[in-house]
């Protein structure tokens, strides 16, 4: 079934910040668990992660309400990313098909710019990242 969700972005805080909305919304952290970047394969051309590096958080879910789910990654300078609010949350959509994933691609991404075309990922998605004409960051994410 299609859904939404917020997907935030943190330096290095992920994992704190992801225990304070524990403790405010309760639950269990859901999906796939707690994945940190040392989980991941090694990418062709990517440098290799230091060993502070390996323990940050790649995705975490935490169910808040009425099925919505918060999600976040740690996106530290060390990796080429600089994290500031505006850049710090994208809505995620996980569409039913990847026919609903490329026409939802499409049309946000016209007149915007394409930061990660879909692709298939390691982790068995249907994957891409775009920012709309008005600077929305969107996911896309189709299982």
């Amino acid at each position: 079934m299609a859904k939404v969700s917020t997907y935030l972005n943190f330096p290095r805080h992920t994992e704190e910040a992801f225990n304070f909305y524990k403790s405010v919304f309760g639950g269990e952290f859901g999906g796939m668990g707690v994945m940190r970047l040392g989980h991941m394969p090694p990418q062709e051309g990517a440098p290799e992660l230091s060993e502070e590096d390996k323990n940050l958080i790649m995705h975490i879910e935490l169910p808040i309400l009425g099925g919505h789910s918060l999600m976040g990654t740690d996106a530290p300078e060390s990796l080429g990313f600089t994290v500031n609010v505006g850049n710090n949350v994208h809505l995620n959509l996980e569409p039913d098909s990847r026919e609903e994933a490329d026409r939802l691609f499409q049309g946000l991404s016209e007149g915007g710019k394409v930061t990660m075309p879909l692709q298939n990922m390691f982790w068995g998605a249907y994957y891409g990242s775009c920012t709309d004409k008005y600077g929305i960051q969107w996911m896309f994410n189709c299982k």
